[in-house]
């Protein structure tokens, strides 16, 4: 066993943001599941929405945020993530991240949904600046201790003490080491999950391998209610090629003047689609267009073209996708993107309130995990990486306020492996896993109908006593861990898609194609 003041669990914008707002006062556990820099933060190529242009304003970002998500949004926790952002951007800079400058000023593009230029970014790889910025600090901190290679099985709870208290505290997690294959709890007296999304629940994904929703299944089955589940987001640009399977084109290239062309007609499609807001409609908007002429058509993939621009303004501003896409035979100063849709975002998740509190005492989430009200149905573009640094920051701010309060770890049992043998045959982990990402892609994808949703319920129903059979007799490996999330997260985003009857930002069903009103969150009680 090993403890620590305040254990967090993923070590990207969010885990790294709190750890670095607490280190000071408190000894800092951080758990990877891979290397510290696998998570979804490395790979965001866009930027960060800010509000540091004159003309724009708070408000300006405000409603663009709540156009976005469909009016389902809390207004004001979108104000207080809005009114935090500008600071974000400068301890950043602080930190050392070498945001793009013009004229001695930061560069502001501009994306999907935005109303202003206000994105501040590293050319296309900002997050991997600023997840360099935050582990370089992070590993420098002599009070943070950053352990990779961990992957969380459970939360440790008050069902897990030796003397059961039923308060129904979290006191940390067990987790497996990669490389020796043990099992340890971790325990501390406040527990952050920032584990990112499920992305990888579908077959087609822009997420890091590792996003199997293993927080938001943790949590759910601990007894924290999620909401929201049913709205995934689909990035509109993924480059279709059979070598390469999740590379985004990001909204930063339709931002500077990317143009979607049918490849058949040889013409411009938005404009039958979103004839005011063109390329920069919101991404559910953009995603349907395309998956449209997709079906309409019979085609593989639609045009991304940016060849118009000057050659030195594309590498200049995409320098990273530039390369990248040169090695593999496409030239975008010449010739367009060949791009499909792919799951990319998950905006429902763990309920947290403005401080990052969950239902559980003792545990707090920040960053993709959860569903803390800034995006409702449909995530603007930007507001991911602002989510992370605010409610991080907000979590730490609130653990260290409350820590006279928060109750020392009592003893908890250590893991249990003696009624269990080594796995027969590790084919089935393999075959359930690509069925539940074939299924979801399948029946529950950018369009929805009743009858593909109960289709994958039934999947589920069919797979669960398979898992739960399998998890029960045999030792756990990371990918047995994986498959028993993956098939956890699928159930919660299924049966809340069943619960909607309207369609509304990334919710888009056949069967009810009409808004209700008022909007209403879908929350899930364990």
């Amino acid at each position: 066993m090993t403890g620590s003041d305040v254990l967090i669990v993923g070590s990207g914008a969010a885990g790294l943001t709190a750890a670095l707002n607490l280190a000071d006062r408190f000894k800092v556990t951080v758990l990877a599941k891979g290397a510290l820099n696998e998570g979804s933060t490395a790979w965001a190529q866009g930027g960060i929405a800010a509000v540091l242009e004159p003309g724009d304003t708070f408000e300006h970002h405000v409603e663009d945020t709540m156009v976005a998500g469909a009016g389902l949004n809390d207004r004001a926790i979108v104000e207080l993530v809005v009114e935090r952002a500008p600071a974000a951007i400068e301890r950043l800079r602080a930190l050392g991240v070498p945001f793009a400058e013009e004229k001695g000023a930061l560069h502001l593009t501009r994306e999907g949904g935005h109303s202003h230029r206000r994105i501040v970014h590293v050319a296309d790889a900002t997050g991997w600046a600023v997840q360099e910025a935050l582990q370089r600090a992070a590993e420098a901190h002599p009070n943070i201790t950053l352990v990779p290679d961990q992957v969380a099985i459970d939360l440790a709870t008050s069902r897990h003490e030796e003397r059961y208290s039923g308060a129904g505290n979290v006191w940390g997690v067990y987790a497996i080491d990669r490389r020796s294959g043990r099992v340890a709890l971790h325990t501390a007296r406040a527990t952050i999950l920032a584990t990112g999304g499920a992305g990888r629940t579908y077959l087609f994904s822009t997420a890091p391998r590792g996003a199997t929703g293993d927080g938001i299944a943790m949590a759910w089955r601990a007894g924290a209610r999620v909401a929201n589940m049913e709205f995934m987001q689909f990035h509109p640009t993924c480059l279709y090629h059979l070598e390469v399977k999740n590379f985004l084109i990001t909204e930063a290239v339709r931002g500077e003047g990317g143009r979607l062309i049918n490849p058949t007609t040889g013409k411009r499609f938005m404009p039958y689609y979103d004839a005011e807001r063109l390329e920069l409609a919101p991404r559910d908007v953009v995603a349907r267009a395309i998956d449209a002429e997709i079906k309409r058509y019979g085609l593989d993939f639609v045009h991304l073209d940016i060849s118009h621009m000057p050659a030195d303004f594309v590498r200049g501003h995409f320098p990273n996708i530039y390369e990248k896409l040169k090695g593999l035979g496409i030239d975008m100063t010449v010739a367009p993107i060949p791009v499909v849709p792919a799951q990319h975002y998950t905006c429902g998740g763990i309920m947290v309130d403005r401080d990052g509190r969950t239902d559980l005492p003792g545990l707090y989430a920040a960053g993709e995990c959860t569903q803390s009200g800034l995006h409702g149905a449909n995530r603007l573009a930007s507001n991911s990486l602002l989510e992370c640094f605010v409610f991080g920051e907000a979590a730490a701010r609130d653990i260290a306020a409350r820590w006279d309060t928060l109750p020392d770890v009592p003893a908890i049992r250590a893991w249990d492996e003696s009624r269990v043998t080594d796995s027969d045959e590790e084919v089935v982990i393999k075959q359930n896993w690509t069925e539940i990402r074939r299924f979801m892609w399948n029946y529950v994808g950018i369009v929805r109908t009743t009858k593909r949703l109960e289709r994958a319920r039934h999947r589920i129903d069919l797979l669960r006593s398979e898992i739960e059979d399998y998890y029960g007799h045999f030792r756990v490996t990371p990918d047995l861990i994986e498959l028993r999330n993956l098939l956890q997260t699928a159930d919660l985003i299924v049966r809340s898609a069943l619960h909607r009857h309207e369609s509304r930002g990334l919710h888009y069903t056949l069967d009810y194609p009409e808004l209700s009103d008022p909007p209403v969150d879908t929350v899930l009680v364990p």
